[in-house]
């Protein structure tokens, strides 16, 4: 009966009626309650297969009594509830000589597994426990089964190392582990089986990695990302021809060249060989990876040319070359390839920027970061190329080009020189002299410019209001362009502390998703009070508050409206993931690191395409902490989002942000602030979702995300898998924020694992 839409409960007594059931396969509907003992019973069952249902509570089959068993399906249920000795029913497995396929993947199974795995039937060829809670290390007697070819552990916290019996298992084809605790170094028994898949990606893995690994040529896809591995990239993995599916080495401390033999890699479809340490020239080599589809090689220290080999990659589709030090042009050949995203960001590239191709496209590519560029669509504001005439060896047969040329442009420049004279003493007269003809980043401004833009301070131009700040919109001449200016109450005590931090911390970062500073005023009024100012690019979609809580009465006496329309679950996710990738570069990838203090809804500002920027850095604080901050953390924060040990007066540190960070991200989900009345008498935002997670989850979803299906005209099929992969989603989410807001700070997600998440949810969604 699999694949429909039976509810309800299974008999108690199902096995008693039905005895001599040999197979019973009910996956794919939506059965609920507990599955029947009785089950204990049916003697000739071979196959039991309840995967993709709602089952819950504990496991309590006395699997002895079923000799014949060659298939157990419990996976993606929610069996377990999270009770330490939910796994004890897999002694009773060790019976089951004909046993070839378990799987007990996406439930809440809790504990440490059980020794008796090694006893388990020596026929066994599938075993899966992902993403369910499963602590401690891994037995060593998983060595014994000798037959097994996939082993799945996914999103666990299994902790030490790789048993070296691992190295037993000859027949292991596919191995999953990502997500967990494994530690020591990376283990060299692997390379002596015959893998076709192995992903440890996002553990503790260290050293380096062991050459042997190229004698896997069968192997097809390796993630060993987010780990702690060094030394350089072993040459024996380039020359693994096999690899077709993925190569993911990013984010770790891999170091060196890329060496010429990435040509071997020709099947090779997706590649991540981002933040690590790799140096020197892209390879000509990379021309022979015909088959890319994804490149990545992002944040390393790469220099030179972008290789002109690479023009031969036509099935390119996403592709990041961002934080690195690649000069010279963007290579026409860019904008020739079928390219739906491109990132040069934060390079040396220099010259004019194409306008065709993707680069008809802002929102598909990023280019910031490097100032030597000029030109391209407005969107980018970028200046405007400078005019140079052409090379006088155009054209060999010609004899009058190369004379009438120079004296031609000779001309231009003397009529452009004597125009540009005439119009300077125009405009010195009729301005006054106090006012720059241009706003050049970072220089000052007067006061009496921006009392002009925001139409001296009116009300009709106020956008926000803080405790030590309020904010206009206004165009500051003589640009026409919108922009935000924060003007400073330097009435009230900490003002000036937090602009002096606010510019301190702005001046030297740099990111798509962190709010862009244009500039600056440090002046008087005209009744000769202090008067600071700082001003930003404008967000025309303002702040991630207004979008949660559109009906607020906190804005109520702000003229400009609030968003009627809310936001679907993928534009959340995504503006979550921008937060993510942001608060990764302040903690990992800035040269001082830096404590943002007060991420919150207020404080995440979105642009004009929904991307999300955190503002505000005026609590914000380098690492390491000077010793009079580290007394004075219990003021840092909001009430609600700051860490619960700043409030005891412990010292700041990343692990606040990623708590401030989940407290956001259950509120973007539930639709409701930490500070509600309705947590009260010990009840807070975290125990609130604890306690609905998973089964009454739904229940306390912001209604507006259940009633919100993307898209249009599918059929009842598509939407119910549609609604489905939305539910998974919301939970997934939940987990997140959870696992962000823990009370102990060693307990807290890092942002790493944050990033790989949310891309995960954003997959299904």
């Amino acid at each position: 009966m699999e694949n429909n839409e039976i509810s309800g409960s299974l008999p108690k007594d199902i096995g008693l009626e039905l005895p001599n059931l040999e197979k019973f396969n009910i996956w794919g509907n939506k059965f609920t309650g507990s599955i029947p003992f009785s089950f204990s019973n049916c003697s000739y069952l071979l196959d039991l297969v309840l995967n993709i249902n709602n089952f819950t509570g504990k496991v309590n089959i006395d699997f002895r009594r079923m000799p014949n068993l060659r298939l157990v399906a419990l996976n993606k249920n929610n069996l377990g509830n999270l009770e330490p000795d939910s796994m004890n029913f897999i002694d009773s497995m060790v019976g089951c000589s004909k046993l070839k396929e378990l799987y007990l993947d996406f439930n809440q199974f809790t504990g440490v597994l059980p020794s008796s795995i090694g006893n388990l039937s020596s026929q066994l060829t599938i075993l899966s426990f992902e993403n369910n809670f499963i602590y401690g290390t891994l037995p060593p007697g998983i060595g014994n089964l000798v037959k097994l070819e996939k082993l799945t552990l996914d999103s666990n916290q299994i902790t030490g190392m790789l048993p070296s019996e691992l190295g037993n298992l000859q027949n292991l084809k596919y191995i999953f582990m990502n997500d967990n605790f494994f530690t020591g170094n990376f283990p060299k028994f692997i390379g002596n089986l015959s893998l076709l898949e192995l992903s440890v990606a996002e553990n503790r893995l260290k050293g380096h990695i062991p050459p042997n690994l190229g004698n896997c040529t069968g192997l097809l896809g390796l993630d060993l990302s987010i780990n702690n591995l060094t030394g350089p990239i072993p040459v024996e993995l380039f020359q693994l021809s096999s690899l077709s599916i993925i190569l993911d080495l990013s984010h770790n401390y891999l170091v060196g060249p890329l060496p010429q033999e990435i040509e071997k890699l020709k099947s090779l479809t997706t590649l991540d060989l981002s933040h690590n340490d790799l140096v020197g020239a892209i390879p000509n080599a990379i021309a022979s990876c015909t088959s890319l589809e994804y490149l990545n090689l992002g944040a390393n220290s790469f220099e030179g040319l972008i290789p002109p080999s690479m023009s031969v990659l036509r099935g390119i589709s996403d592709l990041n070359l961002s934080t690195n030090n690649f000069s010279g042009q963007i290579p026409k050949f860019l904008k020739q390839l079928n390219l739906s995203s491109l990132d040069l960001s934060f390079n040396n590239l220099d010259g004019e920027l194409p306008s065709e191709g993707i680069f008809k496209n802002a929102s598909l590519i990023s280019i910031q970061g490097n100032n030597g560029l000029c030109g391209g669509l407005p969107e980018f504001h970028l200046p405007k190329c400078a005019i140079v005439s052409r090379s006088k060896t155009g054209s060999r047969t010609s004899r009058v080009i190369p004379i009438v040329i120079p004296i031609f442009s000779l001309i231009v420049i003397a009529m452009v020189l004597f125009y540009l004279f005439c119009w300077k003493r125009i405009k010195a007269q009729a301005q006054p002299s106090e006012e720059a003809p241009y706003i050049q980043p970072f220089s000052r401004v007067s006061y009496g410019s921006i009392l002009r833009a925001t139409n001296k301070f009116s009300q009709q131009n106020l956008i926000g209001t803080g405790a030590f700040s309020v904010v206009y919109k206004g165009i500051l001449e003589p640009v026409d362009e919108m922009l935000a200016i924060k003007v400073l109450k330097l009435g009230n005590h900490g003002a000036l502390k937090s602009f002096m931090m606010e510019c301190e911390a702005l001046k030297n970062i740099r990111h798509r998703n962190l709010v862009k500073v244009i500039t600056s005023c440090s002046s008087v009024d005209f009744q000769g009070n202090d008067f600071k100012a700082i001003i930003y690019e404008f967000m025309p979609n303002g702040n991630l508050e207004r979008w949660l809580h559109p009906n607020s009465e906190q804005y109520s006496n702000i003229e400009e409206a609030p968003h009627p329309q809310r936001l679907i679950l993928r534009q959340r996710v995504t503006i979550a993931r921008d937060v993510a990738h942001a608060m990764h570069y302040l903690h990992q990838e800035c040269e001082v690191p830096i404590i943002h203090c007060d991420l919150k809804p207020s404080n995440i500002l979105l642009d004009n395409d929904m991307v999300a920027h955190i503002g505000d850095f005026g609590l914000a604080k380098f690492l390491p902490l000077k010793l009079h901050e580290s007394s004075t953390a219990g003021l840092r924060g909001t009430i609600g989002y700051a860490a619960p040990e700043y409030g005891l007066g412990g010292e700041m540190t990343k692990e606040g942000d990623i708590y401030s960070f989940g407290i956001l991200l259950l509120e973007m989900i539930i639709g409701k602030r930490p500070t509600d009345q309705l947590f009260q008498d010990g009840l807070n935002l975290h125990g609130y979702v604890t306690m609905a997670l998973p089964d009454r989850l739904m229940e306390i979803i912001e209604p507006t995300l259940l009633s919100i299906i993307e898209g249009a005209n599918v059929n009842h099929d598509d939407e119910a898998r549609r609604c489905e992969r939305l539910e998974e989603s919301l939970i997934l989410l939940a987990r997140i924020g959870l696992a962000c807001s823990m009370e102990s700070p060693k307990e807290r997600m890092n942002s790493s694992k944050i990033i790989q998440e949310l891309y995960h949810i954003n997959g299904l969604l």
